[in-house]
């Protein structure tokens, strides 16, 4: 009997992340944790995983195979505390929840016909077992994942209460004096306390929907993405709006940064597998690459308060090396980073660069950086170290002038060493040779 027969799965990103429901958050991180069936020896266990406490559900996630299967928090009938005793010093903490099954003993969300007990065996060493309990018993209180959308009752009962105030006219008889001016001075603070109480109001709406609105917008970024093959069949005027809907949903943020709180020791891991799911939008943008400080300037501001530091991201970024994630960390020789896409190809930068350089106008006056990032659809920057690359493959020869940097194609491997005086009639040098000719007449 496998573990899926027991436990629902789990879809994973391709840096190995959990893909979340709409308003699901991650509140904590726990490495080298099992599951285990102690009551029923059928159900197969799970060893040695990442577990993950989220606002709906506790996930438990196989880093080297790339599995995973989640309990539902709904489900959870009660916690048991772990028990402390002489004899738990010396062995790996358990904490042991019960949960709503059916009769086949598989997990429900919902009612089930019995219920069985799952122990969390904390295998680290290093493992809280009393937060842990602490942080689940706090999520469970919450029940984030029965939150259901509030109806305007109350708002009409006020209006209509407000209308009939309104409606009904008051005699109010004149007063003069001293008991005047404490009247108008009573009436300016009562009207300053209301507009205060309906201002937080409208504040704690709003905060209050801004969790479902970056939920919302997470959810049709995935569709967006997931629906890019379709691209191809698209007018122009569909793929501008598709292209502008995803600048807006990029700029919303993040609905589950990782943070230092969160994720403890696993900080820097999860932060880098998190990263590398976020920058697959941008790296589709930008052809491929993009520089890192405008990574780390897209990535701050889309995780709102949980900014991260310069050396937290380089660290992040070092970790896809041990990851199969789609994104790697280049540096030039100048000492320029950036982040690469696996699948980008500099031999295709080369082929563009080169027939940029061919062209008439780019043989009498070479080619700059700004050309070559009009062409390439990038950042100066990142065109001049394009530029700089393919000078080192020997593609380009560059002139350095008060002017900046002109870069030309290479033609000194159209001579020969035999003869290098001898004029070709055919090829790249003609070609030169035809535009130095217009340039001089």
């Amino acid at each position: 009997m496998a573990a899926s027969a027991w436990l629902p799965p789990v879809d994973l990103t391709d840096s190995g992340r959990p893909v979340l429901f709409p308003g699901e958050v991650e509140r904590l991180f726990i490495s080298s944790i099992d599951l285990q069936a102690e009551e029923n020896p059928s159900l197969p266990p799970l060893r040695s995983g990442l577990l993950t406490l989220t606002s709906h559900r506790l996930l438990w996630i196989n880093e080297t195979s790339r599995f995973a299967h989640f309990i539902p928090l709904g489900s959870v009938i009660h916690a048991f505390p772990p028990k402390k005793s002489i004899k738990s010093m010396f062995t790996s903490p358990k904490i042991r929840i019960q949960v709503t099954s059916d009769s086949d003993g598989k997990i429900t969300s919902g009612k089930g016909t019995t219920s069985v007990v799952i122990t969390i065996v904390m295998r680290g060493g290093k493992s809280d077992s009393e937060a842990f309990y602490g942080k689940l018993w706090e999520v469970l209180k919450s029940r984030s994942w029965e939150v259901e959308e509030v109806k305007g009752r109350e708002d009409v009962g006020e209006i209509r209460d407000s209308g009939s105030v309104e409606g009904t006219s008051r005699v109010r008889t004149a007063v003069v004096g001293v008991a005047g001016i404490l009247r108008k001075e009573q009436e300016m603070w009562e009207s300053t306390d209301k507009s205060l109480q309906d201002a937080f109001q409208d504040l704690n709406a709003l905060m209050s929907k801004a969790k479902e609105m970056v939920a919302l917008a997470e959810k049709m970024r995935q569709k967006l993405l997931s629906g890019s093959a379709a691209q191809a069949n698209a007018n122009d005027e569909e793929m501008g709006s598709k292209q502008e809907m995803q600048d807006w949903l990029l700029s919303v943020g993040i609905v589950s940064p990782v943070t230092k709180e969160s994720a403890g020791a696993l900080y820097h891991q999860q932060l880098s597998r998190q990263l590398a799911d976020f920058v697959k939008l941008p790296l589709e943008k930008s052809g491929g690459m993009i520089a890192l400080i405008d990574v780390y300037c897209l990535f701050n501001r889309a995780r709102g308060t949980e900014l991260i530091s310069p050396e937290d991201l380089l660290q992040a970024c070092a970790l896809w090396e041990k990851y199969e994630v789609p994104a790697m960390l280049r540096k030039f020789d100048s000492g320029v980073m950036v982040i690469q896409s696996k699948a980008h190809s500099d031999e295709e930068v080369f082929a563009r660069i080169i027939s940029l350089a061919q062209k008439p106008d780019a043989l009498k006056m070479g080619i700059s950086p700004s050309d070559a990032a009009l062409t390439l659809g990038i950042a100066p920057a990142l065109a001049k170290e394009h530029l700089l690359n393919a000078e080192s493959r020997g593609l380009l020869c560059r002139d350095v002038s008060p002017d900046g940097f002109r870069f030309y194609v290479n033609m000194f491997k159209e001579f020969e060493l035999g003869n290098i005086y001898l004029v070709k009639d055919h090829g790249l040098y003609k070609a030169w040779i035809s535009a130095a000719s217009l340039s001089s007449a």
